[in-house]
């Protein structure tokens, strides 16, 4: 006799706090735009919010997975909630004239191209995050949590730099994605 797994309930911690996330990301854009962004108080809100949102995609991820809680509405919702994080925030810094709006294009379509492409590649096999991406993913945080914080403007090169940064490893990671794409379409037949 077999024994029987159950699934975990989507009803979880690690659930929870993806569903937080979420919550976070208007919480975060409103608190960001306020007055242009220029009030100092407003930007440290912001500032404070992006990096809870940011601190709880990591403890989400490590809590299903050392806990056994991964669900499938997880495997959906942790993208969507890092997405419209990343995007609120690369939104909001190009409305207030922080952030090139070609910056946040190349980023956004990247992200939303690549999403797209994992969800016609399911029948194919799953493309699991790579090393790259999770590498990208902190890249960008970094970069956008420098940029959010109201600092002197001797940081400012640095922010700069940091995005830089964060747009290559946005551009190398996405290529190696459409590469393991061809690959995987290339060893397999749809399912």
């Amino acid at each position: 006799m077999s024994a029987t797994t159950t699934a975990p309930s989507n009803w979880n911690i690690a659930n929870a706090l993806t569903g937080l996330r979420i919550v976070l990301v208007p919480f975060f854009a409103v608190l960001m735009l306020h007055e242009d962004g220029q009030q100092t108080s407003w930007r440290i809100a912001a500032t404070v919010a992006f990096a809870a949102a940011i601190i709880t995609d990591r403890i989400d991820g490590d809590l299903a997975r050392s806990r056994g809680l991964v669900t499938d509405l997880g495997k959906i919702a942790d993208p969507i909630a890092d997405k419209a994080l990343i995007g609120a925030a690369l939104i909001s810094l190009s409305i207030i004239g922080s952030l090139w709006w070609w910056v946040t294009v190349i980023v956004l379509v990247r992200e939303l191209g690549i999403t797209i492409m994992r969800f016609f590649m399911i029948r194919y096999g799953v493309m699991a995050a790579s090393r790259g991406g999770k590498v990208k993913t902190v890249a960008q945080s970094v970069a956008i949590l420098l940029m959010i914080c109201p600092l002197p403007d001797a940081v400012e090169p640095v922010s700069f730099a940091a995005m830089g940064i964060a747009v290559a490893l946005t551009m190398i990671t996405g290529l190696d994605y459409v590469f393991q794409a061809m690959r995987l379409r290339r060893a397999g037949r749809p399912s």
